[in-house]
């Protein structure tokens, strides 16, 4: 019996069983049987009848809402019972030769034993089936239909179970090996993702390096002196790269900008990133850049510190400016709003 769980996957989806299809199959059971239930009861036996389709038709919808592969140990004893327990609630009531219509529990036994093997119950699906061929034959033995009627029109039903158990016996091991290699394609497709964002980032920057430095190299290449406004420019340069390498969640065009420009006033700024940002929304993100920008922008002397703290903390970020003995600390917190001001 194939009882292991499918380590890498539900059975379920493999089959269909999530699928719109589906539903629509089982709806189909439920009203087909509801119809013959109806339209096929003896005088007096309707209610039996009724509450043989709600056996069954519960363990249909169940077959493709239970959720866990195998079929969880609850559904499996409910079904079990519910294919026999039907069998028994009508067949009692029917006359000793009845219409074929009016044996409609077996093919519903028959159908509910038969996905049982494919959700991995495969010897309690047997079971089932066989317990409602036992009842039938019961019956016709206390009818005197004898035993061989009996077994003549219920034995027929075991050959869908018996494609159905092999089928169950083939697909599940398949199973698993089909999910293992989706989930190893998953992670292979993921791997690459992630090592192209990488080069594309390496090429993003190369590409922002090529931009800034070409320009300033090829000027030192050449043999006149630079001006003070060329020694200022590298000395610019050299700041942002920097703020590039030590402040990586600051390094976007408006940071850079107001930094560049607090420097150009005499400003020494110093940027650090202890990766607090990183996971953060992007609402927060663009807060705190605001935030750090504006600061930039309203500094004119002195240091200028702002650093990201490390995850995990309740602040998030701090902004300390010191000029002379004078020394402006805020806090922000974990949301990026002022905590602790002078």
């Amino acid at each position: 019996m194939m009882t292991d769980d499918v380590e890498h996957g539900d059975v379920r989806s493999l089959m269909g069983l999530h699928s719109v299809a589906a539903q629509i199959l089982a709806a189909w059971f439920v009203c087909t049987y509801a119809l013959l239930a109806v339209t096929t009861s003896e005088s007096g036996g309707v209610l039996r009848e009724l509450l043989a389709w709600a056996l069954v038709s519960a363990a249909a919808v169940g077959l493709i809402r239970a959720a866990g592969d195998p079929l969880p140990p609850g559904w499996t004893a409910y079904m079990t019972v519910a294919g026999p327990a039907a069998t028994a609630l009508v067949i009692y009531t029917l006359p000793a030769e009845p219409g074929a219509l009016q044996l409609w529990p077996l093919s519903a036994s028959t159908a509910v034993s038969t996905y049982m093997c494919v959700r991995g119950r495969t010897i309690w699906g047997w079971m089932s089936l066989l317990a409602a061929i036992g009842v039938t034959v019961f019956w016709t033995a206390g009818t005197g239909q004898g035993t061989g009627y009996g077994l003549s029109v219920t034995l027929i039903n075991i050959a869908p179970l018996l494609m159905a158990t092999f089928f169950g016996l083939t697909i599940r091991p398949a199973a698993r090996d089909i999910f293992l290699l989706r989930e190893e394609g998953t992670e292979r497709a993921a791997a690459e993702a992630a090592h192209r964002a990488v080069l594309d980032e390496r090429d993003r920057q190369l590409v922002g390096l090529d931009s800034l430095v070409r320009p300033l190299l090829e000027r030192l290449a050449d043999p006149r002196a630079l001006t003070d406004a060329e020694r200022r420019a590298c000395g610019l340069l050299e700041a942002q790269l920097r703020d590039s390498l030590r402040a990586r969640s600051l390094a976007v065009p408006m940071v850079t900008a107001a930094a560049r420009a607090a420097r150009g006033r005499g400003v020494d700024v110093i940027l650090l990133d202890d990766h607090g940002l990183d996971g953060a929304s992007e609402e927060i993100v663009e807060r705190i850049v605001t935030t750090v920008t504006a600061s930039l922008d309203a500094t004119v002397d002195g240091t200028l510190t702002i650093r990201i703290l490390p995850p995990g903390r309740s602040s998030l970020m701090t902004v300390v400016h010191s000029a002379g003995e004078e020394i402006d600390r805020r806090v922000y917190n974990a949301s990026g709003e002022l905590t602790l001001a002078p």
